[in-house]
């Protein structure tokens, strides 16, 4: 894809645009729509070959695949009166909503594909889940950390869910570095070393060799301190809870 265009420069605009001009190799024009009007301008500013267009329509006029990447709450007022031609791709990284509800929404027979793109894309480091698969949209993906497609909406729809757990890891390890602060430690001393614990950990997530299972009993001595916090903690109730959890955002996502 030579022309690629963004409805909606929010986060995940601004990680796609940057993972696309990480590293070598020849870059696709990228055509952004004036929603976050702010953040492309700082885009187009920022990287050669970026330019912002005077409304949505223009971009799915100027690219060969589009990504629509506004609010869930907003796609109505976002989408409203596009035309887009059967000839384009369009991917759609709006959480909770189908492909089907998008097609009505068009008009369009033009190709659809739902993708999960996530902040790190930015970085060229994140796999981004696609349904249904198509090679263009994988290929695309590829590129900036792999393409995961699966065969099943079903199956899209739980992974979709997995990726409302992020912010709670983080609030985990602020947790743990303000209970370190209550302690005495000092705030830059004990947000440095969470960070590095917890970065050295998820370098092993590396290893597909060993299951989660294994990298946990690997990190884990019997009666010892992390089997303590484990089962104390993260007891029966808490995961039922966390399930629970993911159970009705899976629900709303559907």
């Amino acid at each position: 894809m030579k022309r690629v265009g963004i409805i909606g420069v929010g986060e995940i605009g601004r990680a796609i645009v940057m993972g696309l001009r990480q590293g070598g190799g020849e870059s696709p024009e990228v055509f952004l729509s004036p929603r976050g009007a702010r953040t492309a301008a700082e885009l187009s500013g920022r990287y050669e070959g970026v330019r912002v267009c005077a409304d949505n329509q223009e971009v799915v006029d100027r690219s060969e695949l589009v990504i629509i990447a506004v609010r869930r709450q907003d796609r109505h007022a976002a989408l409203a009166g596009l035309t887009v031609d059967d000839d384009k791709v369009v991917v759609n990284v709006m959480a909770g909503v189908g492909n089907d509800e998008l097609r009505r929404t068009l008009a369009t027979d033009a190709p659809l594909v739902r993708a999960i793109p996530l902040p790190a894309i930015r970085e060229r480091r994140s796999v981004t889940v696609t349904y249904p698969s198509h090679p263009e949209v994988n290929s695309f993906f590829e590129r900036m950390g792999g393409a995961l497609p699966v065969a099943e909406e079903t199956a899209f729809n739980v992974l979709s869910t997995l990726t409302g757990t992020l912010t709670a890891h983080y609030a985990y390890l602020a947790t743990l570095t303000s209970w370190a602060t209550g302690q005495g430690i000092a705030s830059d001393t004990a947000d440095r070393y969470v960070r590095d614990l917890f970065q050295g950990v998820a370098r092993a997530l590396s290893d597909g060799t060993r299951s989660l299972h294994q990298l946990a009993a690997d990190h884990e001595t019997p009666n010892g301190s992390n089997e303590r916090i484990r089962t104390t903690w993260f007891d029966p109730a808490n995961s039922e809870a966390l399930e629970k959890a993911l159970d009705d955002l899976l629900a709303d996502l559907r």
